[in-house]
């Protein structure tokens, strides 16, 4: 007999979730499958995270070199609280389309996720029309840390 953890998983899934991403899988296997040359000019991402306002060292960046006697160092724990902002971010194969920054404040519901992807649809618009040229980047930020950026970068505010 042996003592044994759990294997953590992410997500539980019941029946119907797996159902649907089964779905999901063979509908973008048969887009692939109809034009694997443009299928991934055609496929946007996203992904979202937090960027804190500092700058945490690793266990393996603190790691230092001692003689066997000498005492271990000392490390002082910064305090995550310092301050943070969820980044949501957009691209496709040639491009970042949009960063998002959430709004200090604001949570995320369906409204939020609603309003990010009505900005992603007319930047996908505007990039099919050719008025923004393949590349460009929409930003939409929260004015404290714009500014905060401009004065520290020295960029025209």
């Amino acid at each position: 007999m042996r003592k044994v953890s759990a294997k953590w998983v992410p997500k539980c899934l019941n029946a119907d979730h797996k159902r649907q991403r089964c779905q999901s899988s063979e509908q973008i296997l048969e887009f692939f499958r109809r034009g694997p040359n443009c299928f991934l000019s055609r496929l946007v991402t996203m992904d979202e995270t937090w960027l804190y306002h500092y700058d945490p060292e690793t266990k393996q960046q603190s790691m230092e070199w001692r003689h066997s006697g000498s005492p271990s160092p000392k490390k002082i724990r910064v305090q995550k609280s310092a301050g943070k902002v969820l980044a949501s971010i957009f691209w496709d194969q040639d491009s970042i389309l949009l960063i998002n920054y959430l709004p200090k404040g604001q949570t995320i519901k369906a409204e939020y996720y609603s309003s990010l992807l009505v900005q992603l649809k007319d930047i996908l618009k505007e990039n099919a029309a050719g008025r923004s040229p393949r590349g460009s980047c929409s930003c939409t930020t929260m004015p404290q840390l714009t500014g905060h950026l401009q004065r520290r970068r020295n960029w025209p505010i």
